[in-house]
């Protein structure tokens, strides 16, 4: 039991860590695509989990809200707007592209080495404390973040919030279908 006392950090990171990998090989491994929404949820909650335990409890917050909650909606109705059984298999799996995924496999894992590499060797910067201060005070994570999000940043936080406006009224209008369209095989009837 002291063991266990001792080491109950450690024990969740690494239960965390473990079911993170095993729903993202879910993700990959289902063949039912439903099942595999799912199982990137679950992904997605293990890793907000994994932010909590290293205090960062605002990029938790926006990993179950942005990505568990919009993104996953978003999925879940690309897969119900799509007839997935009337794909081909040859469309749906890539059948000769192994050696370009091995390929872009072992850049990638050479480009995280590299990136370790430069972390590790380089100058360090300010520690996580700098990350919580605000008007030279210890404050919360979730409030530094938000006092320099709208003192410093205000500006271009709304022009962000501008074009993401004006690409979803654009992903709306091209969306939307004609009745005319659809009749006509492509022409509009007059």
């Amino acid at each position: 039991m002291e063991f266990l006392t001792a080491h109950f950090v450690e024990i969740m990171f690494y239960t965390l860590a473990a079911l993170t990998v095993a729903s993202a090989v879910g993700v990959v491994a289902f063949r039912n695509p439903v099942h595999s929404a799912i199982s990137l949820l679950a992904s997605f909650l293990f890793v907000a989990a994994l932010f909590v335990m290293r205090h960062a409890e605002f990029l938790a917050a926006v990993q179950v809200l942005v990505y568990a909650g919009g993104i996953m909606v978003l999925f879940l109705f690309v897969i119900m707007l799509v007839n997935v059984k009337r794909l081909d298999p040859e469309q749906v799996f890539l059948s000769g592209k192994a050696p370009a995924a091995v390929a872009a496999g072992v850049l990638l894992g050479a480009l995280i080495a590299f990136g370790y590499l430069a972390g590790s060797l380089g100058p360090v910067g300010p520690g996580p404390e700098a990350l919580r201060m605000v008007d030279g005070a210890v404050a919360g994570n979730t409030e530094a973040v938000g006092w320099l999000l709208y003192r410093q940043y205000l500006v271009p936080f709304e022009v962000v919030s501008v074009v993401l406006l004006v690409a979803m009224i654009g992903a709306i209008i091209f969306g939307r279908r004609d009745a005319g369209l659809e009749e006509g095989g492509g022409r509009m009837e007059q």
